[in-house]
């Protein structure tokens, strides 16, 4: 169960970078590949949410022995 938590985390951390690197080109001019990022940025958001949820959801349940 850890390990979809680690994974959810790493998504979220994708995604901020790719954001970050999107308003980087956005500050130079550089539309298209702001764009580009942007959209992965998206990409990895949302994968992040669905690793995050089914995780949460996983973490609720009780194990049986």
């Amino acid at each position: 169960m850890h390990e979809e938590h680690w994974q959810a985390a790493e998504q979220h951390e994708r995604a901020a970078q790719a954001h970050r690197t999107a308003a980087e080109h956005n500050e130079k001019g550089e539309n298209d590949a702001s764009k580009w990022h942007a959209e992965r940025a998206l990409e990895y958001s949302d994968h992040a949410f669905k690793l995050a949820k089914d995780a949460h959801n996983k973490s609720g349940r009780i194990e049986a022995l």
